[in-house]
């Protein structure tokens, strides 16, 4: 990205706000130490084209700088300092198939570069294929998401404080999917942070 797209992307400056409307999202349904996210998004506005071109046209630079940025500011939040493990939301592998990748673990590496911490890849896995939950109303997308996930190693998690990576958060309804399968695993507690907040 240009120094001047850069300048002008509309960062949340969130993060150290427990009332953030991230978090305000997830109050009453998933139990989130913290939440965040980096950006605000607009349907037709540049972290839409920026994410498109992460998602969809195969663009992993552009996926690593997002979550190198994530990674700085996270650095400097207070709330999210005692965070040890980073999980991307998985994708099914069938789905990882087809595109070659997941997006958010683009992100995870790019955050884990500025900010060192542990990524377990494979202890929390999609296990039911779900359809795009980007034409779904919440209560659809809630019922699409809600056993898709399962933690397939729980040793790997015991006793950590998990930060939940995606690209973008709009119902919340896969984060609650997330935290609900995470929510087995003794002692953990769970933040989220994503590349922008709908």
């Amino acid at each position: 990205m240009c120094t001047i797209c850069i300048a002008d992307l509309p960062l949340t400056r969130f993060h150290d706000d427990p009332r953030n409307r991230v978090e305000q999202l997830f109050w009453g349904k998933a139990p989130l130490t913290a939440a965040s996210a980096l950006l605000h998004f607009s349907p037709t506005g540049m972290v839409q084209h920026i994410l498109h071109r992460m998602k969809y046209a195969q663009d992993h630079e552009v996926g690593r700088y997002l979550g190198c940025m994530m990674g700085e500011a996270l650095k400097e939040s207070s709330r999210f300092n005692d965070v040890d493990t980073v999980l991307a939301v998985p994708l099914h592998p069938r789905k990882q198939r087809q595109r070659g990748y997941n997006q958010s673990q683009l992100l995870v590496e790019g955050l884990c570069t500025a900010w060192p911490k542990e990524n377990p890849k494979r202890a929390l896995q999609r296990v039911n294929w779900t359809d795009s939950q980007t034409r779904r109303g919440r209560l659809d997308r809630w019922s699409n998401v809600k056993e898709a996930f399962e933690v397939k190693h729980e040793e790997m998690l015991r006793d950590r404080h998990i930060l939940l990576v995606d690209d973008v958060v709009t119902t919340g309804a896969t984060i609650e999917g997330c935290v609900k399968a995470l929510s087995v695993v003794p002692g953990t507690h769970v933040s989220l942070f994503t590349a922008a907040c709908a």
